[in-house]
């Protein structure tokens, strides 16, 4: 029997499954960008861009740099310098 799941219960788990994605992209630093993009169709950039498009769909003020550490960890030139292949 499949329960139904209320709206804010649905973007909870939503809101789960994006920060272990990005906990995931975080602690495999070996996957490189170019890799998720050929396979996948998209990177942790594109993720960046769309965290900071729903900020401003909230009225939010995200700048792309601010999205990319969000989603890289720490800023992109540090992480580029540690890990870009």
């Amino acid at each position: 029997m499949t329960e139904t799941i209320d709206q804010a219960t649905q973007t909870e788990l939503e809101a789960a499954a994006f920060r272990r994605l990005v906990a995931h992209l975080q602690e495999r630093t070996d996957t490189q960008n170019i890799d998720l993009m050929n396979l996948a169709g998209f990177c942790r950039n594109c993720l960046a861009k769309w965290y900071k498009a729903a900020a401003e769909d909230k009225g939010l003020a995200v700048d792309y740099d601010q999205a990319r550490e969000h989603i890289y960890g720490m800023p992109y030139d540090e992480w580029k310098e540690k890990y870009q292949k």
